[in-house]
């Protein structure tokens, strides 16, 4: 006897064997059934290895209750310990699912379909089920049966006698011998209709691919025809779709013996609108005319499994060529991934979290997106064709669709996840795909999948690492515009032979194709594993180039990219598995000379173009450029060094903002072209404006730094002017600038003066060097006197001179002051200093106001190049950008001092304030805002395409389609760009002669 407050030794024993009940299975094995065995170790051993050693004994007792006496009892008992085969199946088998013990205590002699172990039981098919399924008459009969072979496979199952893609197998060949013993009882019992016609089951989905779950609907497709001598075809079609109804009546009903599973034939021709079994013909029709691209994407697993077979492979065989053209169909993989998206959005949000197939990172992540690339590889892989996922994914890494390291990912992960889900529906042989919420059913799964020291705690760790592959690999594979790319390709064209490539480069426009085949035959040559993934790659890029304006210099400077390269590693990566960076890098290297040249300086830049943690195409503050400037400009031994360090942070800027600006414009495969053309003019103008800071602060810490150690004689600020200050500098703009200093106490004037003057003077030498990078221009032109004045000034000069001399171009000239480099706090004063002359109390006078307007005629007349179209000049054009400019700075000059809004430097900004302030109407801001951005973009263009600034249209025919492609206009339209030009800016010169020239100017 047990003394009082001490556990027994059995107690002990079977906490230490797993259970959590130990009490309640105390009393179970003192119940009678056990007599005997209790004692005996290795039923103890036994239950204790199983997924749950509480459940297993209390199915294990129910069993023995249920045995029909006293001998039954005591041979199963004999055999269990005897017999460790069925010892293990047994009690793995009700340790595991909670319906299969339900079945053993209503049927107590099916554990004998456990006790043989021959090598015919270890992996059963389709024949072997059909024998276990033979007896089967009726509903119940063939439930009794189906869950007596389901009980052989998931004892096999959770013991480990099978991996996961042969119980899945199994299951799925239960099923078709099932389907064909519902379909032998249907017609039975319609002996007429069986005769009337021929009838093929197709299975879908799962089933079809010989994957099945081991609850799950078995998703079917239905080919009727009329059997021969029938005449009467549509007698044939209502008596197959009897057969079929009731068919699928017998495995989903509910009886006595609960159901099998449901039959879903909702995969069939119009869905549950459509008659559920059709004709080949019928079928051949619809799917030629009507059929979405899912209905071909589930095609991928049909397959004939009862029924009339013939009929069955003669619907396979018609579909089949059908689903591999499916790819080449317009906007192919956008409906792909729409559809995976909306799969997504309707899970319920309670429940996203714990969905095991639908969620992110779940199951159907995997089978989507290697569905995808089969559809898109598949028309010239053959052996990319298979229903299977793991296969298929095994297929595709073979071939090289997919990384290698990536299809062990996702195998190992669909796996572990696949598995989840039998243990999870094997419990209650229930349809569900929700990962469990209590920690006792965590603990069972967990420990069903041989994590012992902590099951749920270890469970849910592994399912989060798996997931959170899957979502990563699934964005990567499934999301990558490549795909949809090489799936707009004709036929056979994803292979190029020299033959077929010369002929598809004429058809694509390539100007040189003879040019173009020597670069294609040098870039996909050879057996080296860069050759490879550019023979993947020169398709997809072919086609990419072709839609731009310039395809030869598109291929020519991927060949240089690639020369100088193709070597490192990293690039073939970014080329292949980052989604972005291959169509990014087609873009920019077919939309002019600009960015190539800016790339070919410093081709590792192409890093910026993947989705990876090469910071992609957003632009930098500036506070980060100017820390990194002059980080660079810190280590460098001098300061022709330290302004190099700073022109190269410059190149790849500029590099970063006209790729932006480019995949901006056009658009890609999966990202339509940005919408709002002023969002891009801001962003360009702010990245080029904030670099331009940013290179000047470096440069006047190089030259200071050399030259007079850490600070200079003078306080010294350098302004912002012009575009520069207003934060609307393009690719080809010069730096406008102004330059004070101030010297400091005890510092002679002339001392001063001539530190501040070296400092200019080497600024703009440094910056002009030539050198691979682009030199910055730095313009002061605007200061007072103009050219004739003094280059750089103290503050207080400053101050006399506006204060007796100033005119009023120079009051408008200072709307755009802005402080850009050196001392912020004399910037800060220069800025007061000019605030009372850019903003005049009261306002301008008539006076001055029409002293502008003469200022402005004469600049129309003098300034205007010689033979230029003035309808189509950007800047100094009609409706152009000095007429926005100069009728927006004459509101600010008149009504700034009352209205803060106008107290900025960016035209669109102040533009925006005079509409709210009511100085102007609606629509005509919105009219000089359309013609503002529209000349901007075009000025933006012109030196992106030709790689030098200019302020008219291209007059060369490539050229000018290239500026076409980057406002939006497709090929063959430059004319229509042409004219929508002069109308956008005729508009806005109306504007502008009502505002700036006439009677509402006067207000």
């Amino acid at each position: 006897m047990t003394a009082p407050g001490r556990r027994s030794s059995t107690f002990t024993r079977l906490l230490r064997h797993g259970f959590t009940d130990p009490s309640a299975a105390e009393r179970l094995l003192d119940s009678p059934e056990l007599a005997g065995v209790r004692d005996d170790p290795v039923l103890l051993e036994a239950l204790g290895v199983t997924a749950d050693p509480d459940l297993a004994l209390h199915g294990l007792v129910r069993m023995l209750e249920a045995q029909p006496g006293p001998a039954a009892r005591r041979e199963l008992l004999d055999t269990l310990i005897a017999a460790k085969p069925l010892r293990d199946r047994l009690l793995g088998v009700l340790g595991a699912s909670a319906a299969l013990a339900d079945h053993l205590a209503r049927h107590p002699r099916d554990w004998e379909e456990l006790v043989t172990y021959e090598p015919r039981d270890l992996h059963p098919g389709v024949e072997e089920f059909e024998r276990g399924l033979a007896q089967a008459v009726d509903p119940v009969t063939l439930r009794v049966a189906y869950r007596r072979c389901l009980l052989s496979i998931a004892a096999r199952d959770v013991c480990g006698t099978t991996e996961l893609a042969e119980t899945a197998a199994e299951l799925a060949d239960l099923a078709t011998a099932t389907l064909r013993a519902a379909l032998r009882i249907a017609g039975a019992a319609a002996p007429d209709d069986a005769a009337a016609c021929r009838l093929a089951v197709i299975a879908m989905g799962k089933c079809g691919g010989h994957e099945l779950n081991y609850v799950s609907d078995v998703d079917v497709i239905f080919v009727g025809e009329a059997a021969d001598g029938v005449a009467d075809e549509g007698k044939a079609l209502r008596s197959a779709t009897r057969l079929a109804s009731h068919m699928m009546r017998i495995c989903s009903e509910t009886t006595v013996e609960g159901s099998i599973w449901p039959v879903d034939a909702n995969l069939r021709p119009e869905g549950r609108n459509g008659p559920l079994v059709r004709t080949l013909a019928s079928h051949l029709a619809y799917y030629q005319r009507w059929a979405k691209t899912w209905e071909f994407q589930a095609l991928l697993k049909a397959r004939p499994v009862a029924g009339d077979l013939a009929l069955g492979e003669a619907y396979v065989e018609a579909l089949e060529p059908l689903v591999w053209q499916v790819a080449e169909r317009e906007n192919f993989v956008a409906d792909v991934q729409k559809m995976r998206r909306r799969v997504v959005e309707n899970i319920p949000a309670a429940e996203v979290d714990r969905e095991l197939k639908l969620g992110p990172g779940g199951l159907r992540d995997v089978e989507f997106a290697v569905q995808l690339l089969q559809l898109v590889h598949g028309r010239a892989d053959v052996s990319l064709r298979s229903g299977t996922t793991l296969h298929a994914l095994h297929a595709l890494a073979a071939g090289g669709y997919v990384g290698r390291a990536d299809a062990v990912q996702l195998d190992e992960a669909y796996r572990f996840l696949r598995s989840m889900e039998h243990r999870i529906q094997l419990y209650r042989l229930r349809r569900t795909h929700l990962v469990p919420e209590a920690e006792a059913d965590l603990r069972r799964l967990g420990r069903s999948l041989g994590l012992r020291t902590d099951p749920a705690a270890e469970l849910i760790r592994e399912w989060k690492r798996h997931t959170s592959v899957v979502r990563r690999l699934h964005e990567k594979l499934f999301y990558r515009p490549l795909l949809d790319a090489v799936a707009q390709l004709a036929p056979g064209e994803t292979r190029l032979s020299p033959e077929a490539a010369r002929e598809r480069l004429v058809a694509l426009g390539y100007a040189d194709p003879a040019a173009a085949l020597r670069h294609l035959e040098a870039l996909a040559s050879g057996v080296t594993r860069k050759a490879a993934i550019q023979r993947t790659l020169l398709p997809v890029l072919l086609g990419w180039f072709a839609d731009s304006a310039e395809p030869d210099a598109g291929l020519l400077n991927f060949r240089n990219v690639s020369d100088a390269l193709g070597k490192t590693p990293w690039y073939l990566r970014l080329l292949r598995d980052e989604g972005a960076a291959a169509e990014n890098l087609a873009r920019v290297l077919s939309a002019g000379r600009l960015a190539p040249d800016l790339l070919m300086r410093a081709p590792e830049a192409v890093a910026l173009l993947g989705d990876g943690d090469g910071g992609g195409l957003e632009p930098r503050p500036r506070a980060h450029l100017e820390q990194e400037t002059l980080a660079a400009v810190g280590r460098a031994e001098n300061a022709e060094d330290g302004v190099r360090a700073a022109r190269g942070v410059r190149r790849r800027e500029l590099f970063r903002t006209c790729a932006a600006d480019i995949v901006g414009s056009y658009g890609t495969e999966t990202q339509p072209a940005e919408a709002d053309q002023g969002a891009l003019v801001d962003r360009v103008g702010g990245a080029v404006s904030d670099l331009t800071a940013a290179t000047l602060a470096g440069t006047l810490r190089a030259v200071v730094r050399e030259g007079w150690g850490d600070q200079l004689p003078t306080r010294f600020a350098i302004i912002g002017m012009g575009r520069f200050g207003g934060h609307e500098l393009g690719y080809g703009s010069d730096a406008d600038v102004l330059f004070v200093h101030e010297p400091r106490e005890g510092v002679d004037e002339r001392e001063a003066a001539d530190a501040a003057n070296k400092v200019v003077s080497e600024m703009r030498r440094l910056l002009q060097i030539p050198s691979a990078d682009p030199p910055l221009l730095i313009d002061a032109d605007l200061r007072p006197e103009g050219k004739s004045g003094p280059l750089v000034r103290t503050l207080k000069s400053y101050e006399a001179y506006y204060r007796r001399w100033s005119l009023v171009w120079e009051s408008q000239a200072l709307l755009r002051a802005e402080q850009v480099a050196g001392d912020p706090e004399l910037g800060r004063r220069f800025l007061d200093l000019a605030d009372p002359l850019r903003y005049p109390a009261e306002g301008l006078g008539d006076e001055a106001v029409r002293e502008i307007r003469r200022l402005k005629a004469r600049m129309e007349s003098e300034r205007l190049p010689r033979g230029a179209d003035p309808k189509l000049h950007t800047k100094l054009g009609p409706g152009g950008l000095s007429d926005v400019e100069w009728t927006v700075q004459l509101l600010q000059l008149r009504h700034g001092w009352a209205e803060p809004g106008l107290r900025t430097t960016r035209t669109r900004e102040a533009l925006a304030a005079a509409r709210a302030a009511e100085l102007l109407g609606g629509e005509d801001a919105a009219i000089l805002d359309e013609a503002w951005i529209l000349a901007t973009r075009v000025r933006n263009a012109v030196m992106l395409v030709r790689g030098r600034a200019g302020d008219t249209f291209p007059s060369d025919p490539r050229e000018l389609a290239a500026v076409g492609r980057y406002l939006g206009y497709s090929p063959g339209h430059a004319g229509d760009m042409l004219d929508d030009y002069r109308r956008t800016t005729r508009r806005a010169r109306a504007v502008v002669e009502e505002l700036f020239y006439g009677a509402a100017g006067e207000r």
